[in-house]
This record gives C-alpha cells, structure tokens and sequence, in this order.
C-alpha cells in the first residue's frame, strides 16, 4: 500500500460557499492549474447548475469563478506557494 502524502505540506482542504447558490464545498488548490473540490450531499443539493445535469455533470462554472476569486483575495491558498494576484494557469487559461 502507498502512503498518501497529498496533504503533508500542511495547506488543508477550507470550507467555501459558491457565491451563486451557497452551496458549501471543501476546497484546495495545489497550484493554479490543479483543484480539488470535494461535495458533500448539502452541496449536491443545492448547486443550481446540478440540477437535471445528471451523470454528465462536469462541474460548476459558478463555482469555479467563486474559487477563481477566493485565490485572488487570498481566501484559498496555493499549496504550491505560487500567488494567485491575478496570475494566469498558462498560456491562454484563467487561474481556476
């Protein structure tokens, strides 16, 4: 069995409510490329873009912005220490 050593720099998942329907999510950004979002049933229920998705849901486009914004002002740290201040994920890609 190998070690999952994910979170062993020490930045944790935080709690964050999506600006569009409060849907409370944990989050973690491990660079501005990668995310993790993790939902629990409270959220699934209330994430309007969910609704009637079914199983192609892809993800939250409202969400994605809240988390885009919670890394620019800060709320959501990079555990990869690079800033969020406005930074793209590449050429052409927002900050997710």
């Amino acid at each position: 069995m190998r070690v999952d050593n994910r979170l062993a720099d020490g930045v944790p998942m935080r709690p964050l409510a999506c600006d569009r329907c409060a849907a409370q999510v944990l989050v973690r950004k491990s660079s501005r490329q990668q995310t993790s979002v993790q939902w629990n049933s409270g959220a699934t229920a209330l994430c309007a873009e969910r609704e009637g998705a079914g199983p192609a849901f892809e993800g939250c486009g409202s969400l994605r912005d809240t988390i885009r914004e919670a890394t620019l002002r800060g709320t959501i740290e990079l555990a990869d220490g690079g800033g969020g201040g406005g930074e793209t994920g590449g050429p052409g890609r927002q900050l997710m």
